[in-house]
């Protein structure tokens, strides 16, 4: 039973322990990535293809003569042509939760960078001007504490669960949106734009549908409070780029925190990119990405591949 990995390249670094793929299925191939000119050759009398964020279309699917289970390396799955699957009848899973610690410490590294003013405040030193201070403590930018702040959650699955527990534990008070749009909320919701209006933080944790694309952007950015931080660890495209750049330099929002951008990798040309100021923070898609979280990837894939072999429940799309 032949098992192809395309872009295995994308969550590893050489430390992943590959055992459990091995045990639920062999022979496996792995490639670091794949091109879309070399996919057909390589999914081939392949049962099995595993994939991140390559796209497996239409084509592609029905060309894989042998394909009997498509395996996302990831929670999202628009990656895939889901009709074409279940045409075929080619099975199709995802992964779930298995980040979920790695994100959640990710989303408080980025409120306590911008709330220190960490960049700043390392640029200070290496432009002496510690050594310079006539003072043992400068004291050119102000430090917050999260304590007593409202943490805004929209998005309230695993991811936003956890955060909101980890926040209680730093003193804060979680308020989780209800649906944009919503007139009324649910018990213990408030409602979305109410919660642009308190939140001393807003934490992005919904997955990317029509209803969610640009959900954040100028009108928002208006609701929210001028000493207000963005944190988006979600997806890029949740987030209108332009309004977002536009409400940092007009000092609508006091800072924002972002894992990803609408396009990635993105272009040299992003402006987002180009913001000179240490209110914005952009790490590189990593916030899933600990070495812990990436081995929990690779073994629920080989769970949900010995599931399917054996007919058992297993974290099936299609």
């Amino acid at each position: 039973m032949r098992a192809v990995f395309l872009d295995f390249g994308s969550v590893t670094r050489g430390d992943m322990d590959c055992t459990a793929l091995e045990q639920a299925v062999s022979p496996w191939k792995y490639h670091d990535e794949t091109d879309a000119d070399q996919v057909l050759e390589r999914i081939q009398g392949a049962e099995v293809v595993v994939c991140n964020k390559f796209s497996l279309n239409r084509e592609i699917i029905a060309a894989a003569g042998q394909l009997k289970l498509i395996c996302i390396a990831a929670t999202g799955y628009n990656n895939i042509d889901l009709k074409a699957a279940a045409e075929r009848g080619v099975a199709v899973c995802n992964v779930r939760g298995y980040a979920t610690p790695s994100v959640v410490q990710h989303v408080f590294m980025l409120m306590l960078n911008l709330t220190c003013h960490f960049e700043d405040y390392r640029q200070l030193i290496k432009k002496g001007r510690w050594q310079a201070s006539r003072h043992f403590c400068p004291l050119d930018f102000g430090i917050e504490e999260l304590a007593g702040k409202v943490l805004g959650i929209i998005g309230y699955g695993e991811l936003g669960n956890a955060v909101a527990d980890l926040a209680r534990a730093f003193g804060m008070r979680a308020c989780i949106a209800e649906h944009k749009g919503l007139s009324s909320a649910r018990t213990g919701r408030v409602p979305f734009d109410d919660v642009l209006r308190q939140s001393d933080f807003v934490s992005l944790h919904c997955p990317l549908l029509e209803e969610t694309r640009g959900m954040i952007g100028r009108r928002e950015f208006d609701l929210m409070k001028p000493t207000a931080y963005l944190i988006n660890t979600a997806r890029g495209a949740i987030v209108n780029e332009a309004d977002l750049l536009q409400a940092l330099s007009n000092g609508q929002i006091a800072g924002a925190g972002l894992d990803v951008l609408q396009k990635e990798p993105p272009d040299h040309e992003n402006l987002l990119l180009q913001y000179p100021h240490a209110n914005l923070i952009i790490t590189p898609h990593v916030a899933w990405a600990s070495r812990e979280s990436r081995q929990r990837l690779l073994d629920q894939i080989a769970g949900n591949i010995r599931n399917f072999y054996y007919g058992r429940p297993f974290n099936q799309i299609l």
